[in-house]
């Protein structure tokens, strides 16, 4: 996996990254950062993937147990320390996943597996972080 990330120039905090699979990605600072907040912040981008990687883990698992899984949402709030280098130190992740006959049991079983096995971007986070989870299921 590779990626490159390039600045957009001298007046603000830019960076444009592509990705090894060729997808471009913008990212932008706060303005009291030198950013002008055109785009996610490079963390807000970690947190996001994480979210990622754990929502496509939650309906692949449910879809390979022949569930009819038909939407999934995760929520992430997260917390970061107060100095350098400021780590995620909390993240919630709160899972509302729609289908058919849906059993809570195993979306729950679904969040579990992503991040005690499979979700590499969560599992690296919860060096740093004290990760939560919950779970709503609604009936398509």
């Amino acid at each position: 996996m590779e990626c490159t990330i390039d600045w957009m120039g001298q007046d603000g905090m830019s960076f444009v990254a592509e990705t090894g699979s060729g997808h471009l990605v913008n990212m932008d600072g706060a303005p009291d950062g030198g950013g002008r907040n055109l785009a996610p912040r490079p963390m807000e981008m970690v947190l996001l993937g994480t979210g990622g990687c754990t929502a496509y883990d939650v309906v692949l698992i449910l879809k390979r147990g022949r569930h009819d899984v038909r939407g999934c949402k995760v929520r992430l709030q997260a917390d970061r320390a107060e100095v350098e280098p400021k780590v995620f130190t909390k993240i919630h992740m709160h899972f509302v996943v729609e289908g058919k006959d849906l059993p809570l049991q195993a979306v729950e079983r679904a969040v579990a597996l992503s991040h005690e096995k499979y979700c590499s971007a969560s599992i690296m986070l919860a060096k740093t972080a004290v990760i939560t989870t919950s779970v709503e299921v609604i009936e398509a």
